[in-house]
């Protein structure tokens, strides 16, 4: 564990990252979850949707990994990324993410930020792939934000045909 921090009065122990970063090289499946600090609502236009995709995928590129499904909540982003080549890092394709769209969220929108480090998941085979996956879909329905997955506007995908996937 690293050092206590003090917030509002309140003893924060923060974990260091769990598994080795080599854990995360190679053809692997990794579902993270990153929350905005706070639980605060940002997650809510199209714009700022884009503008995170963007940055998403500029860092999935730089370290040769795709995405099953990416979706932004409104408090929080699941993010199912793969490493499709030996050389792919899932996990510095994730730290990339969250320090660009840190840096963005610091000169747009200063008041809100990321929580420290994110949630992960090594995904072992591709029956847990697709759980994750209706997991991550249904997300928004749980939270009743649509009826069905299809109507959420906030997500996609790099590696699977999400339209197909409407159409069915």
């Amino acid at each position: 564990m690293s050092a206590l921090t003090w917030t509002g009065g309140t003893v924060i122990r923060e974990k260091r990252h769990r598994l080795a970063a080599v854990t995360y090289r190679g053809i692997k499946v990794v579902s993270f979850t990153a929350n905005v600090k706070c639980r605060t609502h940002f997650f809510t236009t199209v714009d700022r949707f884009k503008a995170f995709e963007e940055m998403l995928l500029r860092s999935l590129k730089r370290f040769e990994c795709g995405s099953d499904v990416y979706l932004f909540m409104p408090d929080h982003a699941h993010l199912m990324l793969r490493g499709v080549t030996e050389s792919s890092d899932v996990l510095r394709a994730m730290k990339l993410f969250k320090q660009l769209s840190g840096f963005w969220l610091s000169q747009n929108h200063p008041t809100v930020r990321w929580q420290k480090d994110f949630y992960d998941h090594i995904v072992r085979d591709e029956d847990e792939t697709g759980r994750h996956i209706r997991y991550i879909l249904n997300n928004p329905v749980k939270q009743g934000l649509v009826r069905h997955w299809k109507d959420y506007p906030f997500m996609g995908s790099t590696l699977l045909d999400l339209g197909a996937l409407l159409r069915s």
